[in-house]
């Protein structure tokens, strides 16, 4: 292991369930050593994602039955904080968040090679763990391990992918948490060449969805904002709708959803018979309602889209080093500044991603 790692390093804490508040800066963090198997990153960027928020307002307990915003606005309550992360389990205080992460190793543990230092690599968010008993258990980087919100991050030597891209350090950042969950909903149901629907798609999900339907040769229609329409359409949708414009019935193969809330039932109405729909997320809120009848007499398949093979990383890689991704960040910022960073994220006004600076 390399002996040039310092003892203290700063980063973003979260100290409990609740406000911005609880996202402390802090200087004396320990710097974690990696063990076997493992890696050390020093990290360079990270970025903002939905998940972030949930975990901090424990938006995720099955206590909570609004939207993510009202989730915000009303704080995190004791039953809330019992199953408050995404896993059903409670969190371990103090945690260091951050599902994205770029960086270069800096460091090795026992049985990972030395030539391994000095890698530039990007993390994957979304781990599958083996358990003692053998068993696949899913972890989000930043939730049930520290995270990329500090200047040094311990990864699983196998989770850290090298990356041979000239994107920089910020726009790489942008990528594995966000395009790997859109990646994974897009592989889970086939998109080929057919009409999809894709909701919240100026967001960070959505707005990936748009772009790896394209990939695919998929006819696109997003659902966001008007004033976000022509961001979309340059991102490669053939069509916005608004989202309060009403669907047509059996209008689409398939529908990527973020959002689910009341307009929940019309997105199953506006698949054709046979159509697929997968869901990773409910900004707008988690408790719809479904007609099994829709579901039965149309032959409609739904999918929930969480944990990912290790393929969908491995894949993403290989589209951004084969030039068929590009970049879109809405706004920067240096770690330290996270509470602003936050505060803009939930204000929805923006397309792409935010972005965090963590090396100085």
């Amino acid at each position: 292991m390399s002996t040039r790692i310092p003892e203290t390093m700063s980063g973003v804490v979260l100290t409990g369930h609740g406000g911005l508040d609880k996202l402390e800066w802090r200087d004396d963090l320990p710097v974690p050593r990696p063990g076997p198997g493992e890696v050390l990153i020093r990290v360079a960027a990270s970025s903002v994602n939905n998940t972030d928020i949930n975990t901090r307002t424990a938006w995720y307990s099955k206590s909570v039955r609004g939207d993510t915003a009202s989730a915000v606005a009303g704080g995190a309550s004791a039953s809330a904080a019992a199953d408050g992360a995404w896993s059903g389990q409670p969190i371990v205080f103090p945690l260091i968040q951050g599902a994205d992460c770029c960086g270069t190793i800096v460091a090795v543990g026992d049985q990972v090679p030395s030539a391994r230092i000095g890698e530039r690599v990007l993390v994957r968010a979304i781990q599958s763990i083996r358990t003692s008993d053998g068993s696949l258990t899913t972890w989000t980087l930043g939730s049930e391990c520290d995270g990329a919100f500090a200047e040094y991050a311990k990864i699983k030597a196998g989770h850290a992918l090298p990356i041979r891209s000239d994107w920089t350090d910020l726009e790489l950042a942008s990528i594995p948490c966000a395009y790997s969950t859109a990646e994974a909903m897009l592989q889970k149901v086939a998109l080929g060449a057919e009409r999809v629907l894709i909701t919240g798609a100026s967001g960070g999900v959505g707005l990936a969805a748009v772009q790896l339907a394209k990939r695919r040769g998929a006819e696109v229609t997003a659902m966001t904002n008007a004033d976000k329409a022509q961001a979309l359409r340059a991102a490669g949708a053939n069509a916005t709708l608004d989202r309060d414009d009403p669907l047509s019935k059996e209008a689409f193969d398939a529908v990527v959803d973020v959002v689910a809330g009341p307009c929940w039932p019309a997105l199953i109405n506006a698949l054709k018979p046979g159509g697929r729909y997968v869901v990773a997320g409910a900004i707008a809120g988690p408790i719809v309602e479904l007609d099994v009848r829709t579901l039965y007499l149309h032959d409609l398949t739904l999918y929930g889209s969480t944990r990912q093979p290790d393929n969908v990383f491995e894949d993403l890689a290989g589209y951004i080093e084969r030039g068929e991704l590009r970049p879109c960040i809405a706004q920067t910022f240096d770690l330290k500044q996270i509470h602003e960073a936050q505060r803009v994220f939930l204000e929805k006004r923006h397309v792409g991603k935010i972005v965090l600076r963590v090396a100085r």
